[in-house]
């Protein structure tokens, strides 16, 4: 009789232990769940839980204006290194600007957004620009929407490609190229107008 009273006493503790250890894990996951989950580091999503419909493929045409001249500059010098005054390439010298984008190549013409952003010259041995610019767009349905661009200008090839390595507003996920050609240059203001084609996939 004991014995058994022993026996029972033995199975009730391990029950307790089992139910303890139960317990704990469900209390663990429960935490985790409802602290862990809204700080979680990554996760996989369907582009349909982002409103991401079909990728489209878009191309605009538009011109730069960049005025270093003048009262109203809208590209304005504001570094340069000890050298770049005796360097034939400007090496060191950082500009930034707030460009207009026309649809012409007229200053009148219509306005259709900014080039806002930097460009540094990065070459010792030919003029050759880093571009680190958004194009901010002002026109209907794109108005709010930015393109941006990160490449190489050497600004007197005929023709320079740059990569688009992202954008914001309907341009999300965007990637593609820009592909600029000088429309005109005055070498004494240093002013000039730069025609833009640029080819973008985009959502």
């Amino acid at each position: 009789m004991y014995g058994w009273a022993s026996r029972a006493h033995e199975v009730m503790a391990k029950l307790l232990i089992l139910l303890t250890i139960s317990f704990s894990a469900i209390a663990a996951v429960a935490a985790s769940s409802s602290t862990g989950e809204s700080h979680r580091f990554s996760r996989n999503l369907s582009p349909k839980s982002m409103g991401l419909k079909k990728e489209k493929f878009s191309h605009f045409h538009f011109y730069l204006h960049d005025i270093v001249s003048g009262t109203k500059p809208t590209a304005v010098e504001v570094a340069e290194a000890a050298l770049s005054n005796k360097s034939a390439t400007l090496f060191g010298e950082v500009t930034v600007i707030d460009d207009p984008l026309t649809v012409g190549p007229e200053p009148s013409s219509k306005l259709v957004g900014r080039a806002q952003g930097i460009y540094a010259s990065a070459s010792q041995e030919e003029i050759a620009l880093l571009m680190v610019m958004n194009f901010a767009f002002m026109e209907g349905k794109y108005n709010g929407s930015n393109l941006s661009v990160l490449g190489r200008n050497t600004i007197f090839s005929k023709v320079r490609e740059m990569p688009i390595v992202g954008g914001s507003g309907l341009f999300r996920f965007a990637r593609g190229y820009a592909q600029a050609k000088t429309h005109t240059l005055d070498p004494k203001k240093r002013d000039a107008v730069i025609e833009y084609n640029v080819y973008v996939f985009h959502y």
